[in-house]
């Protein structure tokens, strides 16, 4: 409560750059524009919103880039955002602090990232052997998903929208091939999330490192694996140069979302129609980044393997195997000792025993058939 009256005296005071923008905005409620036609217009707001993702990672950067300019069309040019790429304002990893401590009003990122702030963030990206984007999207919206995480986000005086999906992820780039988890001992590996939890289980030295500064630590030998996201963001960010050893599956994230992490008292601001426009940008850009990774990472697969030499594997049963009992430990230690991550576990856990078994019977076994033959 004292973190959440201290935000509102700083709103109120009109102290800090965002809640300075928040409030030259908001002039007044919504009203009928003056043709008697019966539209509404709203207070002229304009937002800052930070990323965690730099121009580079075109489609999540242009997540971001299609919520600013779809809310803009949605709201006659009277809520406008201006978005800011990683490192312009903040670096990648410290997106939910800038929104919390009210720099920016808003955030592009992914909830795995501050798992340190609350490891229960983690269900808002992606959860080691969890679902796949369609399961994700669907507990997350329709399962009770978003209004359990933003019980969470509330004590941190936010609020968060789902906004984007990547779709099952790769299993990352390796120095050496990695067939036994022997050869996993000490290998120092980029990976965020409650993956790098489990990986530093099986023996992996895990570094969390933003889009940025990846590349430049492969490249100086300062990690020998990293894992990102599949292989059109891969292929541009040029891990292949490096690395050709490609594992699939990505088990710790099959269906991946990354968030709009809002501060709640800009999101309190805004009247109900521009609200109603955020989620409906945010679910724009969803639907857009699921379907471009579907275009694209295809395409750029195939001139990984042929065009730049890439060797794909696939994790040992060994390791997968390991893996999956370390996850499964791992997430009910955490259930047991935190009753905020208990409470999205045991939601989270049912839909995912309720939805595996009809994935398999339908959706795998004519994946099966019909995928090999083509």
């Amino acid at each position: 409560m004292d973190h959440l009256n201290r935000r509102d005296f700083v709103r109120k005071a009109g102290l800090g750059a965002a809640g300075t923008g928040v409030l030259a905005g908001c002039g007044g409620t919504e009203t009928q524009d003056g043709n008697g036609d019966g539209v509404v217009s709203g207070p002229r707001v304009s937002w800052r919103m930070a990323t965690s993702f730099p121009t580079s990672v075109e489609i999540l950067h242009g997540a971001a880039v299609l919520v600013a300019d779809r809310v803009a069309a949605l709201t006659g040019g009277r809520f406008t955002i201006r978005v800011f790429p990683a490192g312009e304002i903040v670096p990648a990893l410290q997106v939910m602090d800038a929104v919390e401590s009210g720099t920016v009003h808003a955030g592009h990122t992914s909830d795995y990232y501050y798992i340190g702030k609350h490891p229960a963030l983690a269900f808002g990206t992606a959860v080691p052997f969890g679902l796949n984007a369609r399961q994700q999207t669907a507990w997350l919206h329709q399962g009770g998903g978003v209004e359990l995480l933003r019980g969470i986000y509330a004590d941190f005086g936010m609020t968060a929208i789902p906004c984007a999906q990547t779709g099952a992820q790769f299993g990352g780039w390796f120095r050496n091939p990695v067939e036994t988890l022997a050869d996993l001992e000490g290998v120092r590996m980029r990976i965020p999330g409650l993956a790098g939890e489990i990986m530093a289980r099986l023996g992996v030295q895990v570094q969390v490192l933003g889009a940025p500064d990846v590349y430049p630590a492969l490249e100086r030998g300062v990690i020998d694996a990293v894992e990102w996201v599949g292989p059109f963001d891969d292929e541009k960010l040029g891990f292949h140069e490096i690395a050709k050893n490609y594992y699939i599956p990505g088990w710790w994230e099959p269906g991946p979302s990354t968030s709009l992490q809002i501060g709640l008292d800009a999101w309190n601001d805004l009247p109900p129609s521009y609200q109603a426009a955020l989620e409906s940008a945010c679910n724009d850009a969803t639907l857009m980044s699921m379907g471009r990774y579907d275009v694209e990472n295809p395409k750029a697969l195939a001139r990984l393997i042929n065009e730049h030499g890439v060797t794909l594997r696939r994790f040992s049963d060994e390791i997968l195997e390991a893996a999956w009992t370390e996850s499964e430990a791992y997430l009910e230690e955490q259930a047991a000792a935190n009753e905020d991550f208990q409470r999205i576990y045991t939601s989270w856990k049912e839909f995912r025993d309720e939805s595996f078994p009809y994935f398999a019977g339908n959706e795998l076994m004519y994946s099966a058939f019909a995928f090999p033959r083509t």
